[in-house]
């Protein structure tokens, strides 16, 4: 192995355990927001005993590990949620990596892919996406555009401000005339703030990559958990949000090369 494969080996593993370290906080975002609890004020404890945890308790997985998944002083079992989010922050981290390297784009999308993780399990949980993560990736969306105006020159930018309405447009009809019962204004919100990241294009192929796992996958928990006709449609766009990501432009290239375009 070469000294190049090294480095990017290091370099994985870096991004990896960065990714598990902002995972933790994930953890609490997902467990706080919903309650309206301070993300700052209060420090980790376990809910069981209020026992404060220490440093070496927050070691993102190895703690977990290490503890077997118990409290450290009563022995409650610790939710295996906290592990299951910090790899998986930490692998979606990695595939970020893969496809866009050392970048501005990598930062960007970062931080999409987290904020994705945590709405999707909140939405799932509760059916509504707090405001503030819509707001956040609005954020990165105006973050994109002023690094791609001045620093790429990028003379289509307005594609990303076409992104915006799109599906917004699209999504706030079907909630206007259907009266929120066939998508939840969380979901509009979300459509136009990853649209506005994104571009037009993008966010089309993720609203329709979205709405197919959800019809497929939310059918399948019909007939196998026997759940309800409503469901969570946050945990199915943040899907097609982050395959458009990571692989959009190779998937419109094949649709449209079917019909010679």
């Amino acid at each position: 192995m070469g000294v190049h494969e090294v480095l990017n080996w290091i370099l994985y593993i870096v991004v990896f355990l960065y990714g598990i370290v902002f995972g933790s906080f994930l953890n609490v975002v997902i467990y706080r927001v919903p309650k309206e609890e301070s993300l700052w004020k209060v420090s980790s404890h376990c809910m069981s005993c209020g026992y404060h945890l220490k440093w070496y308790d927050l070691v993102p997985l190895f703690s977990w590990l290490f503890l077997r998944g118990r409290c450290r002083k009563c022995g409650e079992k610790i939710s295996v949620q906290y592990p299951l989010i910090e790899a998986s922050n930490g692998l979606l981290w990695v595939a970020v990596f893969f496809f866009y390297g050392v970048s501005v784009e990598s930062l960007l999308y970062f931080a999409l892919v987290s904020a994705l993780l945590a709405l999707s399990l909140i939405d799932f949980r509760t059916y509504i996406i707090p405001f503030g993560f819509n707001v956040f990736i609005f954020l990165l969306g105006a973050i994109n555009l002023v690094y791609r105006v001045i620093w790429v020159k990028e003379p289509n930018v307005w594609l990303y401000v076409i992104g915006f309405f799109t599906v917004s447009g699209i999504t706030y009809a079907m909630y206007f005339f259907s009266k929120g019962r066939a998508i939840g204004g969380g979901d509009v919100k979300l459509m136009a703030a990853a649209g506005f990241l994104i571009g037009w294009k993008l966010i089309l192929l993720s609203f329709v990559l979205g709405c197919i796992f959800g019809a497929v996958i939310h059918s399948i928990r019909m007939k196998v958990s026997k759940e309800g006709h409503v469901l969570a449609m946050g945990p199915y766009l943040s899907a097609g949000i982050f395959v458009s990501v990571l692989w959009g432009n190779t998937l419109l290239e094949w649709y449209l090369g079917m019909f010679g375009f």
